[in-house]
């Protein structure tokens, strides 16, 4: 019983004025084109776009490394850039990561 009245009132939620702020969060997905994030039909390189194409082309090369891996680790993110930032798809994504870079692109 208590559930159905609990369905019933999320449905009313959802018809009321105001209420698509219950809706956005699933329209508010950042989508990504390799290491560009689309927003609003536009291609911007952001961090976590190149963070997630920097996991794809490093599981390209053999590696079971995740985008959270190396967003949440930069020495993982240093570790990954050493070993294939030489490849030109992340060469601007390890930018900074490796030993013979200035240091810029470090956090």
């Amino acid at each position: 019983m208590k559930r159905e009245i609990l369905m019933s009132v999320c449905a009313l939620a959802l018809t009321l004025p105001g209420a698509a702020f219950l809706v956005s969060p699933a329209q508010a997905k950042i989508r990504c084109d390799g290491a560009y994030q689309i927003v609003d039909g536009n291609r911007i390189a952001t961090p976590y776009c190149g963070d997630n194409y920097l996991a794809y082309v490093a599981r390209t090369y053999g590696s079971k490394v995740s985008a959270r891996q190396i967003r949440n680790s930069p020495s993982k993110k240093q570790e990954i850039c050493q070993w294939i930032g030489h490849d030109t798809r992340v060469q601007d994504i390890c930018s900074g990561w490796r030993d013979n870079d200035s240091g810029y692109g470090r956090n």
